[in-house]
């Protein structure tokens, strides 16, 4: 070529000349790129084409040429082009979930209405006719996702590790698909989360995720797992250059969708990769039969839509042993659920074979509780359990520790617990065996010399010397079972209460041939014992105190507070009392009631009720009632001595709380002035009718230091029957309180008698039940002419 060059026509070589060659190269590249793109949606349209011609001709019964013109004329009399027309054809017949999505993609106005049917069946034309991963991810840009506004799109696969590699591409560069082509276990991106869930992300924009993804760091994203027959194969992440909105379900379906068709060709490339090949059911099934362990063999059970459903046993090996205890015959070809139904469950064995089985993860436990049954009755035993996935069928392996091997682990923990050491001497050589927990009772270290029986006297207490040489000879001298307790002195001067049971070993001429025996160490229980007799002895003396206390406050009740005092007239009232104590010493309460003629001429009555039951609620009792008694001498009325008896009962170092209603009561004027401290009000009954008087303001005794009490006057008519009572006359439990003073109106209302007979009357008909005294005073207002 350089001949052809002369020296007047030698080529430029200034920077100008090299910046026009390097356009002229980048113009080719970008021209040659637009070919071999046009020329790949040519060959995809063409591939959807040739699918509606093969369809014609199945539904025609035509030749290829003669479906053809059929297309060309069915699509010029419905007015769409030969590609849009194939697109309906294809949906028509396929009835697939690409045919129910076509309707939900969002379309651009301006397209025509089966733009959205020709896009998807030229995607899938394109993946199917795709020879590898990475011509399927460029496919699913081009004709899917970049109508609405994706720019790019990536293709995982899934290890079994938990690693992500990167099988196609579209949209970035080589270099930056090169820097995320391998992702290892352990680090946290959006399509290692999407397959741990094993659901679709979408995420409206990847800066705030917070979490890598490639082409990021912004934008939304939107990661869904390729799944094909029930396994996970790896992942469809899609991304926009900005944030996206949230997505409705039908949009999330079609994506979905989209990862169906990826499903195939990643399959397929992880096959041809895959050095070994997949052994056949018959190889899967010798494997099984050669292990010594129980093996189940499953397959997956997919649905109609070819998604799981469960897992068939499809083999169960010769070493199987059922927990239940059922033959092989009845495993065999059952389904997972329908043999273990208690396999269900979060954290169980069926959902452990369904994570294995969908993301090829072996698992494996050591030790696990599994139920077997021994006899009828079932036991929980140790087993170790391997779950692992074979192709598409799935080992399940566990090796269950025989008996043989639990009983001597069963045998020492019981004698752990138990305290219990055994031994061994042989009588010939001298020999002796010893458990290690004979050494732990006898306080010996584990390389320490056994002790002989014959030295037991040396070792227990001096006082049971002698029994220790009684169970020696029993044993060694008369050849017979023995047993004793004995006081064990340890090296260390520690004391332990121990049983010894022993027995010769004799040959068939009455030989002796060895001696056999346990100790059993029983302080804990020896203490427990004596802890036990104190803690009853302690028990009996509270009863006998409490007893005490019970008949002492009943003494100190029925000494202050009789339970029926005769009936007393005074100034033309007359007065009755009714007292009823509970019935349980215990319970002994603190009641009171008191009717006084004051010096004033005027007259005192008063009703409490202390806190509380027992000596305490006695004598809180005494000590108010007497100081009510002194109060009402000074000639103050009701509410200042209730003051001043709230001082009382309010003492720092003996609190006594009660309620209390105290009444002055002055024959000439026949007006009644009261207060109340926390009690229920009196009940008024004139002329047939009762009611309660008003509720006056009052907190009980005792609760603050200062504190007033209203006081209130009622004028007292002739024949007026007035009734204080403590709430033992009308409680009841499960009954609102004034449902219950509601009846005792009732009562009163409904009542013609005397003062005695009426208040005899209230306490036979009183309902309460809360096992508490019963106090109930009555006043009935005579003549006034009766008064001084």
């Amino acid at each position: 070529m350089m001949a052809n060059f002369t020296e007047g026509s030698a080529p430029a070589v200034g920077s100008s000349a090299v910046g026009a060659e390097i356009t002229r190269l980048t113009a080719t590249v970008e021209r040659l790129r637009d070919e071999i793109q046009r020329a790949h949606a040519t060959a995809d349209a063409r591939a959807l084409i040739e699918l509606a011609k093969g369809v014609l001709i199945e539904r025609l019964g035509c030749g290829p040429a003669q479906a053809a013109r059929q297309l060309d004329v069915l699509s010029e009399r419905v007015g769409s082009t030969r590609l849009e027309f194939a697109a309906d054809l294809v949906n028509q017949a396929a009835k697939d979930e690409i045919s129910a999505a076509v309707g939900e993609f969002p379309r651009h106005p301006k397209e025509p209405d089966n733009a959205v049917s020709v896009s998807l069946r030229v995607t899938e034309s394109g993946v199917l006719a795709a020879g590898d991963t990475h011509r399927v991810a460029q496919a699913v840009l081009e004709h899917a996702v970049t109508p609405v506004g994706a720019t790019v799109v990536a293709i995982w696969s899934a290890g079994n590790d938990g690693t992500l590699a990167l099988r196609g591409y579209a949209g970035i560069s080589r270099s930056e698909a090169e820097r995320w082509h391998h992702v290892p276990p352990g680090v946290a991106t959006l399509a290692g989360q999407a397959l741990v869930k094993r659901d679709s992300l979408w995420i409206t924009d990847l800066g705030a995720a917070g979490l890598p993804s490639i082409a990021g760091p912004a934008g939304g994203r939107a990661v869904i797992p390729i799944g094909l027959g029930g396994r996970l194969l790896g992942v469809l992440e899609v991304g926009w250059p900005h944030p996206i909105d949230v997505q409705p379900p039908q949009v999330r379906r079609q994506f979905e969708a989209l990862a169906d068709l990826c499903a195939h060709t990643l399959e397929s490339d992880l096959v041809s990769e895959s050095a070994p090949e997949e052994m056949s059911s018959a190889e899967l099934i010798r494997l099984a039969d050669n292990l010594f362990d129980s093996v189940l063999l499953l397959r997956p059970r997919l649905d109609v839509d070819g998604r799981l459903a469960g897992f068939r046993i499809d083999h169960v090996n010769p070493c199987f042993v059922d927990p239940l205890g059922r033959s092989r015959d009845l495993i065999q070809g059952a389904a997972l659920l329908e043999a273990y139904p208690t396999s269900a469950g979060p954290g169980h064995l069926f959902e452990r074979v369904e994570h294995v089985f969908v993301t090829g993860e072996s698992y494996r436990a050591d030790p696990v509780m599994l139920t077997e049954l021994f006899g009828q009755v079932p036991q929980p035993v140790s087993a170790a359990l391997s779950i692992s996935r074979q192709g598409d069928a799935v080992f399940v392996v566990w090796r269950v520790q025989d008996e043989a091997a639990r009983m001597p682990a069963l045998l020492g923990h019981a004698q752990r617990l138990g305290g219990i050491g055994g031994f061994e001497e042989n009588a010939a050589t001298g020999e002796i065996t010893w458990t290690s927990q004979l050494f732990t009772v006898y306080g010996l270290g584990s390389a320490a010399v056994p002790v002989p029986l014959a030295q037991l006297p040396l070792y227990v207490h001096e006082s049971e010397y002698h029994a220790a040489q009684r169970f020696l000879r029993n044993l060694l001298r008369y050849r017979r079972a023995a047993s004793a307790a004995f006081r064990l002195i340890r090296p260390d001067g520690t004391v332990r209460h121990v049983r010894v049971v022993a027995e010769p070993v004799l040959d068939v001429a009455g030989n002796l041939l060895a001696i056999r025996g346990v100790y059993q160490d029983a302080s804990a229980q020896h203490w427990t014992e004596i802890a036990l007799s104190a803690t009853h002895d302690r028990l009996a003396h509270s009863e006998e105190q409490t007893a005490e206390q019970s008949r002492l406050a009943r003494q100190l009740q029925q000494a202050i507070m009789p339970a029926a005092r005769p009936s007393i007239e005074a100034f033309g009232l007359r007065m009755a009392v009714r007292y009823r104590p509970t019935e349980q010493d215990h319970l002994v309460g603190g009641d009171w009631y008191d009717v006084v003629v004051l010096p004033s001429k005027k007259i005192l009555v008063s009703v409490g009720d202390i806190a509380g039951h027992g000596i305490a609620a006695a004598t809180g009792m005494v000590v108010l009632r007497n100081a009510l008694r002194g109060l009402a001498a000074t000639g103050a009325g009701p509410g200042k001595m209730l003051t001043w008896l709230n001082l009382v009962a309010h003492n720092p170092a003996d609190t006594i709380f009660a309620t209390a209603i105290c009444g002055v009561y002055d024959p000439a004027t026949g007006v009644l002035c009261w207060a109340r401290a926390g009690h229920l009000p009196p009940v008024l009954v004139r002329n047939g009718s009762a009611w309660a008087l008003p509720t006056l303001g009052g907190m009980l005794l005792g609760a603050v230091s200062e504190t007033r009490y209203e006081e209130a006057e009622l004028q007292l008519e002739p024949d007026d029957v007035l009734l204080m009572y403590t709430d033992g006359l009308v409680e009841r439990r499960g009954r609102s309180l004034d449902d219950c003073t509601q009846r005792l109106l009732t009562l009163s209302a409904g009542f013609a008698g005397s003062l005695d007979d009426r208040l005899d009357y209230l306490l036979d008909n009183s309902d309460a039940d809360t096992d508490d005294d019963a106090c109930v005073v009555g006043i009935h207002v005579g003549h006034t002419d009766a008064a001084p």
